[in-house]
């Protein structure tokens, strides 16, 4: 059972390409439910407004995250909400931030390297090194009906792509909703439907497991990426197209690499009462 306790916790927002989360320090936590905080938090009507909540602590090299999507559910890792916690340490938020260039923000799918490259005004650009995309394949699945054949891999969460023309709002929502919680995908999947506009641009649309339609997804780009180049003909450099903006991704020998902006929005207090653990 859960209880609700009136407590005032400080938050902080910030966006990649629209795709946005909300930080919140681990300690500022202890003892709330988190999975039932992150539903009253992002919801776009009645809390805050985010696709995300992100759980942080500040450690030597950076920090550690955990990530739960605007549904309450766990997720591995964001590609987006990775650089938008870089961006918040370095905007002066944490005070006992690392200062370097060079910054590590510690997932549940391992340590993600960071590197500030540029300024763009208030947002600052970084290039992050997203790992080796995982058991990559093509398969079959059936939805109403329909054979699909998606591209799935792990990249450090689960992802399938739908590559051919973009669907028209109808399908994409059709087929978005019944792929992430398909029987193929006993954990969920996330979603990109992706056209190969030329050998160096990708175009997507994504549907992110737990929120729905996003923007932008940092691992999604990187996922339509590979399975472009490894599947569609495009280019392993390329820019990848969301709703949000393009990102830059690199799918080199050694890891994937994503370089895009991030920024900091604002910070605030929440005043309603939490859900707390029994």
């Amino acid at each position: 059972m859960s209880a609700l306790d009136s407590q005032v916790i400080r938050f902080v927002k910030a966006h990649a390409y629209g795709n946005d989360f909300l930080y919140i320090r681990a300690d500022a936590v202890a003892g709330v439910s988190l999975d039932a905080f992150a539903r009253e938090l992002c919801d776009r009507h009645t809390g805050i407004g985010a696709d995300g909540l992100i759980i942080y602590e500040p450690v030597p090299d950076g920090a550690s995250m955990r990530l739960l999507n605007a549904d309450g559910g766990r997720a591995e890792v964001s590609g987006n909400g990775v650089r938008a916690l870089a961006a918040i340490l370095l905007n002066g938020i944490e005070p006992n931030a690392p200062v370097s260039r060079e910054i590590v923000i510690h997932t549940e799918a391992g340590p993600k390297m960071l590197t500030l490259v540029g300024l763009d005004g208030a947002r600052q650009m970084f290039r992050a090194d997203m790992g080796i995309p995982r058991d990559l394949r093509q398969i079959s699945v059936s939805v109403d009906g329909e054979v699909l054949s998606p591209i799935v891999m792990d990249m450090g969460n689960p992802q399938a792509i739908l590559l051919g023309s973009l669907p028209d709002v109808g399908r994409f929502h059709r087929i978005g909703a019944a792929l992430q919680q398909h029987p193929a995908f006993p954990a969920g999947t996330n979603l990109e439907f992706a056209e190969v506009e030329a050998l160096d641009r990708v175009r997507i649309l994504i549907w992110e497991r737990g929120v729905g339609p996003t923007t932008s997804s940092g691992t999604g780009s990187c996922a339509a990426l590979v399975a472009a180049a490894a599947f569609g003909g495009a280019s392993r450099i390329a820019d990848v197209v969301a709703p949000g903006g393009a990102q830059r991704v690199e799918w080199q020998d050694d890891s994937v690499y994503l370089t895009g902006w991030a920024e900091v929005l604002c910070s605030g207090e929440w005043h309603r009462q939490v859900p707390r653990t029994s």
